[in-house]
């Protein structure tokens, strides 16, 4: 079982554009039997989490920006229902980003804007494998084109993967996790 993050928009165009995309994505990953993680937000990654819920998924984790339920809920206004646990890290945005990303062994992002593209930006230098499921509009379109605008300066990518499949998207990411870990297979189960 893989610890499989769902980054996205929260608010804006791609949310309307990606819900079942995000549907989809949630659904998959609970099919697959991995966990599911996101920054316990509204928007896409909460529709992936409901819908794996939804799904019979095993185990879905939430961190929060906020150091308590109370400031979770009252203060950024954000979802609990979705969750079998979450994280409040008091770290605000920037840092539970850093702390979600790190955490998990692969990223799949939805949509999305400047939340995303830092969390994009995180994984592509942690060399966390991110996939990019294409369909939503956001900032997951402009990906390839930073990839571009990146390749003289960085030597790494192979992380990256797109796809308009949810299922697709995640056999890609699971297939070279695999690879990546075969060593550490028994860790997996």
């Amino acid at each position: 079982m893989y610890q499989i993050c769902v980054s996205g928009a929260a608010r804006g165009e791609s949310v309307e554009e990606g819900r079942a995309l995000a549907t989809e994505l949630g659904i998959a990953i609970a099919q697959a039997g991995h966990a599911l993680m996101t920054g316990a937000t509204i928007g896409l990654p909460n529709y992936a989490a409901e819908a794996y819920k939804k799904a019979g998924g095993k185990m879905s984790v939430g961190i929060s920006p906020a150091s308590s339920k109370v400031e979770h809920v009252m203060k950024y206004r954000l979802p609990t229902l979705a969750y079998d646990t979450i994280v409040y890290s008091g770290l605000h945005y920037a840092g539970r980003d850093a702390l979600l990303i790190t955490s998990s062994d692969a990223v799949v992002s939805v949509g999305g804007r400047l939340g995303t593209l830092h969390e994009f930006t995180i994984a592509f230098e942690t060399n966390t494998p991110i996939g990019f499921l294409q369909g939503a509009g956001g900032i997951s379109d402009e990906i390839k084109r930073l990839l571009d605008l990146a390749k003289p300066l960085h030597r790494h990518g192979d992380e990256v993967f797109f796809n308009t499949s949810a299922a697709g998207l995640l056999k890609d990411l699971t297939g070279h996790l695999d690879k990546e870990h075969a060593k550490y297979r028994d860790l997996y189960q």
